[in-house]
């Protein structure tokens, strides 16, 4: 633990970064999980859920929790999977 007060302060606010982000980054996962599963299950409500992990893989990269590159292979895998049940 630092002796510097200042020092103690941003330990605890990375500690709390850490704590927020890896929730963020676990909600992301869920979304894109159960969009997958709806896809491969051939749900109506597949094109829903991947509007839905779409839209949170956009903010995970708007705010920087997520790489920009990531992100578009993400959305493009999910599309390419959408596209592709629905051709079926």
């Amino acid at each position: 633990m630092p002796n510097i007060k200042s020092a103690k302060k941003r330990v605890i606010i990375a500690e709390k970064n850490q704590k927020k982000n890896a929730a963020a980054k676990s909600a992301i996962r869920t979304s894109v999980k159960k969009a997958r599963i709806a896809v491969a299950n051939k749900d109506e409500s597949a094109a829903v859920a991947v509007k839905s992990a779409i839209v949170s893989v956009d903010k995970a990269a708007s705010k920087g929790l997520m790489h920009k590159n990531t992100a578009a292979r993400k959305k493009s895998q999910l599309a390419k999977a959408l596209n592709a049940a629905s051709a079926e």
